[in-house]
């Protein structure tokens, strides 16, 4: 039986190079690797000479090109972008092709678009949408966490982010999600919303521009802000109160975000600010060591008493992390684990796979504290 064709698309990019290895970590060899540049994508295929890896020459955004590199694949892993630029364009290329496509990204715009362009379901193929670290992981951590020791949970609390490069494709998304990137043509998110009795509730929050917090290193901004994820992640765990913080260490990052919307309506040159966010995050990790955290505190009940469930997640790269979700939801696609359909993959992943995956191939650590602690300690000692 032949081994499935699973093309990566941007292969030789910060997250499609970590896919790749990520893919061979997992068993997968004989992949063909897309992208814009012959020499980079040749580098990736010569990091594992015995994989016989096909290269690929293939831009997003030529439909000739796209529609070259998805023929003949079984699945498809999108690691391009801009995010809310493309849409579905390469989920819709897969299809047509007869595959099935994984997306880094792609949220909520993709997903109406795939839902009003057709049904993968009647042809038998998945998509999944968001397998990254945020979204992506961001809503699968808190699922797991529920599941570790609490029996009701009735709040949560996510501060996220980091100091590391950026790339042009998350300099543009972030421009882009200003105004995009959410359902119906709204932005990503809200800014200084939270979740209170089970509804969103606006400026509930406000910003803090420098205060410490123990997951981080050193004084930090952080930013309320509640995206779509959030909401039905409020909903699915059934919390009467959530507050979502995006961490912002580095000040020469934080001083161009405060300015970036004034700056977009002004209609100043993206190509620009996309350079300048990407000079300041150079800024900000210059003599650094890069690193990317997920804090998640769950407070409900156990055992009829008031309980506590918290997780730090601590990398040194969250291209890495995406990267491996990325490459557990082709994993869980080709094993047959996830339906025909479009989903996110915080919905359909199992979070205990994901989590140990993330443990034992070295890309995250992560720590339990409060019921969580215990209950991980248990799970430890009956392996034993």
């Amino acid at each position: 039986m032949s081994k499935p064709v699973i093309g990566v698309l941007g292969a030789s990019g910060a997250v499609g190079r970590a896919a790749v290895r990520e893919l061979r970590a997992l068993g997968h060899s004989g992949l063909r690797l897309g992208g814009r540049t012959a020499s980079a994508l040749c580098e990736v295929a010569e990091e594992n000479p015995g994989g016989h890896d096909e290269t690929v020459r293939a831009d997003a955004t030529a439909p000739g090109g796209l529609r070259a590199f998805t023929e003949g694949c079984d699945i498809v892993l999108n690691c391009v972008g801009p995010t809310y630029r493309l849409r579905a364009t390469v989920a819709f290329a897969a299809l047509d092709a007869g595959a099935h496509c994984v997306d880094v990204a792609g949220d909520d715009p993709a997903a109406e678009d795939l839902l009003e362009g057709g049904d993968p379901v009647r042809d038998a193929r998945t998509v999944v949408l968001s397998a990254g670290a945020l979204p992506g992981l961001s809503g699968l951590l808190p699922r797991w966490l529920a599941g570790q020791g609490l029996e009701r949970v009735a709040a949560l609390t996510a501060y996220c982010g980091g100091l590391e490069p950026c790339s042009p494709t998350v300099a543009y998304d972030l421009m882009l999600s200003l105004s995009s990137g959410g359902a119906g043509g709204a932005a990503f998110g809200e800014a200084l919303a939270a979740v209170r009795g089970g509804r969103r509730v606006p400026r509930a929050l406000r910003t803090d521009e420098d205060t410490a917090h123990p997951a981080f290193p050193g004084r930090v901004a952080v930013q309320p802000y509640l995206s779509g994820e959030s909401e039905r992640l409020a909903a699915d765990l059934g919390v009467d109160r959530l507050d979502w913080y995006n961490v912002h260490p580095g000040p020469a990052v934080r001083a161009l975000l405060s300015l970036l919307p004034a700056r977009l309506a002004a209609g100043e040159d993206r190509d620009g600010l996309a350079r300048r966010l990407i000079l300041a995050a150079g800024l900000d990790l210059a003599g650094r060591k890069p690193y990317y955290v997920m804090d998640f505190a769950l407070s409900g009940t156990a055992s009829g008493a008031a309980a506590t469930a918290g997780l730090t997640l601590r990398t040194a790269s969250s291209y890495r992390l995406t990267a491996a979700v990325g490459a557990l939801a082709v994993d869980a696609v080709l094993r047959g684990a996830v339906p025909a359909g479009v989903h996110f993959a915080c919905d359909v992943l199992d979070p205990g796979t994901v989590v140990r995956h993330l443990r034992s191939h070295g890309v995250a650590d992560l720590r339990l504290t409060g019921t969580a602690a215990g209950a991980g300690q248990r799970q430890e000692e009956g392996i034993l």
